[in-house]
């Protein structure tokens, strides 16, 4: 078996942090020999201490405490990544809880296609009190793939996949700093990744449970971040080497058009009070925001200090 970081970034959050990192080490099927648990506070004190220091006195392998005070998801990855000695990087979200077999099935995937990057499903589950768009906002929180593992040709986000470190642009800091605050990161990365012919594999037994902070459990926020998911392709063209001109006046034009039809139809379900009517506003969101990409309408997810 390869060497394994198992990654979990995390910023004010020990209860959270505590089941995933507790999940982690749970595993079975994998040799502990192999494995080390890289925990990354992302507060500008050293909240999350007091939780790798207790996993550290029952865990079978290595729990590495790392503090990055500077704000950022980026920061963050980066910070972890200095100090994993893994071959592999499995990334974990610190509200993400993993079944014994989860690092098993990524890694056996891996093996299978020789994949340099796998990906696993995310379920969600709405608290019961949540009654409201129940079923859009779990939909929103979780990773719906194929039914059957194989190679993809698209990719997804950080959390629940497995890395292979060989194949990142840079294997010490490879997570773009520009997006510290915004998220998209991990979109930026596995979208050089490809255009370098990365090999992407889904494993649908490789899944997580989620259980998104009770804050984010409503509209306003997954809206939000529809829009800012929407900014994702125009923005990868404008960031590109050489800029993609033609890819972001492309974006933005598909993106008006769907702003405007999804737009229209939102507003007539929002009318009649159908029960899908949030899944409409979210796809106007995210036409939206594939035209207002740039600086003045970018959202900031990451990075608060209070």
């Amino acid at each position: 078996m390869p060497r394994v970081t198992i990654m979990i970034p995390t910023q004010r959050r020990p209860d959270g942090l505590s089941v995933a990192a507790r999940s982690v080490l749970g595993q079975t099927g994998v040799d502990f020999a192999a494995l080390e648990l890289v925990i990354v506070d992302n507060d500008q004190v050293p909240s999350a201490k007091p939780v790798a220091d207790d996993l550290a006195k029952t865990s079978p392998f290595p729990v590495i405490y790392v503090h990055e005070k500077r704000p950022g998801v980026a920061f963050a990855r980066n910070a972890g990544m200095a100090r994993a000695s893994g071959d592999f990087i499995a990334f974990l979200d610190d509200d993400e809880e993993a079944p014994a077999g989860w690092l098993a099935a990524l890694l056996a995937a891996q093996v299978r296609y020789d994949a340099d990057v796998v990906f696993g499903p995310v379920k969600t589950c709405a608290p019961d009190h949540i009654v409201a768009h129940r079923d859009y906002l779990e939909r929103f929180f979780s990773r719906e793939g194929p039914a059957e593992p194989g190679i993809l040709d698209h990719y997804y986000g950080c959390g629940d996949s497995l890395i292979r470190r060989a194949a990142l642009p840079d294997p010490v800091a490879p997570f773009a700093v520009e997006r510290n605050h915004i998220g998209g990161e991990d979109d930026m990365l596995f979208g050089h990744m490809k255009a370098a012919g990365a090999r992407f594999a889904w494993e649908p037994a490789a899944w997580v449970w989620e259980e998104p902070v009770p804050s984010r459990m409503n509209l306003r926020y997954t809206i939000a971040r529809a829009f800012a998911y929407g900014q994702g392709p125009t923005s990868h063209c404008a960031a590109a080497t050489p800029r993609d001109t033609l890819g972001v006046a492309r974006w933005m034009v598909i993106g008006l058009g769907q702003a405007a039809a999804f737009g229209l139809l939102a507003g007539f379900k929002w009318l009649t009070r159908a029960k899908d009517r949030a899944e409409w506003l979210d796809r106007a969101a995210r036409g939206l925001g594939k035209t207002l990409w740039w600086g003045p309408f970018k959202i900031h997810f990451y990075g608060r200090t209070a």
